[in-house]
């Protein structure tokens, strides 16, 4: 394989990073790993590369920037070569400002730094990945994906806030959204899996991770999303609340003498599955039996059910539910009881189907159903290696299926 037609993807996360070595022609991915629970006492590095077994380290990343370091360290020990011709970062919040992705220069740099305060917890690490792989790599293009540019093709009545018009006009409060990048791939596959034009379909795309959000779309465009001015809002998450009343900041400063920051911090950080059952990893929670636990996935479940109910009125027809995350791909009794009870809608469950699958791109809904219900694994990394090389004046041969 020509090293020359590889892209390093980046998705420098909270507290993870995720990175892929893609082809862009084969779609082969030469090396792949994850660096998790950086910040915490004992993170841990997987690294694979070849066909052998993967490169592991265990140690404390105190921050992204020893985390990236890490990652290079392993490309020099267990390989390969690391020559790509771009670097594809993904960026969380790109604002009004980034309404596609864009060639990073000092000026992007500046306003995604200028964006920060609409994702805390994101654009200051994403920016720590950008600024690490320049050093890195001096002279290799580097590009940003931002979640947020799918979400913009909201109508106006999708992403206006009902709030104060100095709000809204000189301080840009308003809906956004994010997931972009992987509700862009799966509402594609969904089209590839169902043989339909993405033109025609309408879709509610369930996005389930440690982050969670729902997005309609229509035509290939998003209509509405469950995430709002930042990924607080919405579904319940693993450590984030989703939707609350917004005068909890004010009981709270009024009763504790709590201020917005600790308010946002917890919500952010505290809340969610983790806020619940003191886990945010839907795994133990699942593994869990007891009352709290049991507490938890209902809430989980019943508020998915509603974005569900409410975005089917939205849309006025819905062709495919996609479940896509580390939740919607793997957890098959999250997808059951999130859309119990729909049946009058269309929309149900096969339990064999649900329960069994090998894994991919698949359908867990009856034959034949009036809507089917779709798993397609989310590829976000792909879907930033294409954007990268569209950007920077190549273009990858015809997508292959995963």
């Amino acid at each position: 394989m020509d090293v020359a037609g590889r892209i390093l993807v980046l998705n420098t996360g909270s507290s993870s990073i995720k990175y892929e070595l893609i082809d862009v022609r084969t779609r082969e991915r030469p090396a792949w790993g994850l660096v998790e629970r950086i910040g915490q006492d004992e993170g841990r590095l997987t690294h694979h590369a070849g066909g052998g077994p993967p490169h592991e380290r265990r140690a404390r990343f105190p921050g992204h920037a020893e985390g990236l370091d890490a990652v290079m360290e392993a490309f020099r020990t267990a390989g390969p070569e690391l020559d790509p011709v771009a670097v594809g970062h993904r960026v969380v919040h790109g604002g009004t400002t980034f309404t596609e992705a864009v060639l990073i220069d000092d000026a992007v740099i500046a306003a995604i730094g200028r964006l920060a305060p609409l994702a805390p917890l994101h654009n200051p690490v994403n920016l720590t990945g950008i600024r690490v792989a320049r050093s890195a790599f001096p002279g290799v293009p580097q590009v940003a994906v931002f979640d947020t540019a799918f979400q913009l093709a909201l109508p106006p009545a999708a992403y206006t806030y009902a709030v104060p018009r100095d709000w809204r006009e000189r301080l840009g409060v308003r809906r956004f959204g994010f997931h972009g990048t992987s509700c862009a791939y799966v509402s594609r596959r969904a089209a590839a899996l169902l043989g339909r034009d993405l033109a025609g379909l309408d879709l509610i795309v369930l996005h389930l991770g440690n982050g969670a959000s729902a997005t309609a779309v229509s035509g290939g465009r998003s209509v509405d999303t469950s995430m709002g001015l930042t990924p607080l809002e919405g579904l319940v998450m693993g450590t984030r609340s989703g939707d609350v009343d917004p005068a909890i900041c004010g009981y709270l400063a009024r009763v504790d003498g709590m201020d917005a920051e600790r308010v946002e911090e917890a919500l952010g950080r505290q809340g969610g599955l983790l806020g619940l059952t003191g886990s945010g990893d839907m795994r133990e929670v699942r593994a869990r039996d007891d009352d709290e636990a049991r507490l938890a996935l209902e809430v989980y479940t019943r508020r998915i059910r509603k974005y569900v109910g409410a975005y089917y009125a939205l849309l006025g027809r819905v062709d495919a539910i996609v479940f896509t995350g580390g939740v919607g791909e793997h957890d098959a009794a999250t997808r059951a009881e999130s859309l119990a009870g729909l049946d009058r809608l269309g929309i149900t469950v096969d339990p064999a189907r649900n329960r069994a699958g090998p894994g991919g791109e698949r359908a867990v809904s009856p034959p034949g159903a009036e809507v089917a219900v779709l798993v397609i694994p989310t590829d976000e990394e792909w879907e930033i290696a294409r954007e990268a090389l569209a950007l920077i004046g190549e273009h990858p041969t015809a997508e292959p299926p995963p």
